[in-house]
Parts: C-alpha cells; sequence; structure tokens
C-alpha cells in the first residue's frame, strides 16, 4: 500500500529535485542526441519531454511505476507533434518485445531501480543490434573522502529519496552490463552537494 508520503511528497520532492538548474543542463546535454524510437526508461514525472527534436524521433514510450508521477509526465511541457506514450512498468520488466527500439535515454534512473544489471538486461534486449544508449547519472564519487559522506547519508537519503541510492557506479555498470560505452564524461555538478553531486553522462551501443 501506498504510504501518503509516497503519494504526495515525494513525487514533489522527486520534481524539485531533479528539475533543478544543474540537472536540467545535464538533461539538455543528452536527450537532444536521442533519435527514431525512442524508450525512456523511468520517465518520472517526464522532465525530458521538453528537449526532445520531433524531427529527430519518431515516438517516445516512457514507463515508469509511480501513478503519481505518469499523471504529471503526461501534463509536462513538449514540443508539438511529438509523439508520446506512457506505460506503467519497470525497467527491470519492460513491457515490449526484444529489438524494439532504435534509442533508449536514462536519465538519473539507475540510482533508484531495484536492481540496476536487470534493468540494463532488459535495456539491452530491448534495443535494437547497434542501437544507441544515451544516459546521464549520478553515482559514486571518484574521491575516497566524499565516498566515505555518500555511505554515511545513504541510508537515510534512500528513505527519503525514494530509494535513490548514492554509491552506485556508473559507467562500469554499463560495461558489466554488456552495453559498449563509446562516450564517456564526469563531474562534480555545479551548485549541489558533492556527495549527490557526481554525475557521468554519454552513449553506449548494444
Amino acid at each position: 500500500m501506498t504510504s501518503l508520503y509516497d503519494r504526495y511528497i515525494l513525487p514533489r520532492f522527486i520534481g524539485c529535485a531533479c528539475g533543478s538548474r544543474p540537472i536540467m543542463k545535464q538533461r539538455e546535454k543528452v536527450v537532444p542526441k536521442a533519435a527514431g524510437k525512442v524508450l525512456e526508461l523511468g520517465i518520472g514525472g517526464g522532465l525530458n519531454l521538453a528537449f526532445y527534436d520531433p524531427g529527430q524521433v519518431s515516438s517516445v514510450s516512457g514507463v515508469d511505476p509511480s501513478a503519481e508521477l505518469r499523471a504529471i509526465a503526461e501534463a509536462a511541457p513538449r514540443s508539438p507533434g511529438l509523439n508520446v506514450e506512457i506505460r506503467e512498468g519497470t525497467a527491470e520488466a519492460l513491457p515490449f518485445e526484444a529489438a524494439s527500439f532504435d534509442c533508449i535515454v536514462c536519465t538519473f534512473t539507475l540510482c533508484s531501480v531495484q536492481s540496476p544489471s536487470a534493468a540494463l538486461a532488459e535495456a539491452r534486449r530491448v534495443l535494437k543490434p547497434g542501437g544507441r544508449f544515451l544516459f546521464c547519472e549520478h553515482g559514486l564519487a571518484p574521491d575516497p573522502e566524499v565516498v566515505r559522506w555518500q555511505r554515511r547519508i545513504e541510508p537515510i537519503w534512500k528513505r527519503l529519496a525514494g530509494g535513490c541510492h548514492l554509491t552506485r557506479p556508473i559507467g562500469g555498470a554499463l560495461t558489466a552490463a554488456g552495453l559498449a560505452v563509446t562516450d564517456l564524461s564526469s563531474m562534480y555538478l555545479p551548485g549541489t552537494p558533492r556527495f549527490a553531486g557526481w554525475s557521468e553522462w554519454g552513449e553506449a551501443r548494444s
């Protein structure tokens, strides 16, 4: 049963945190590169929808387990003519046939899925051979002192932020899942606490 916090407070908390200016700048680096038939893992409140180019994208299918966030995504701003379908689902059990998508967009999602390895295995399954996996995530920092703080804060952070983890690796997880990382950038996000601010983004292929 969904708690009152999960229904009313958490969606607003996520919308505020994931819609901050530094994170929106990261989305803007990644999402406009999407093309063809696109799947968005963990579409949340639809914050990426404004960045898709309908001239390049034939359709966007978004999945998310939260009914509250899906309702917000339905009303999120987007370019006229962008074909969007939002469905209930989890990244670990995608409701799509194998090799269905040209491109997958995954932004600030792997931190909160139940199993990143299962989610990435599903992404490989539904991605066409040679398909593109565009990602931008936050996770395990490279600096030991920051990592110590991440490990201290994570138990409380997960409860407040809907299961969001601070210490999950990013690029290494993609490689371990059998995706070939072809482009990778990283930095601490400006104006963001360092324990939550390490970001990696780029592109991988199936």
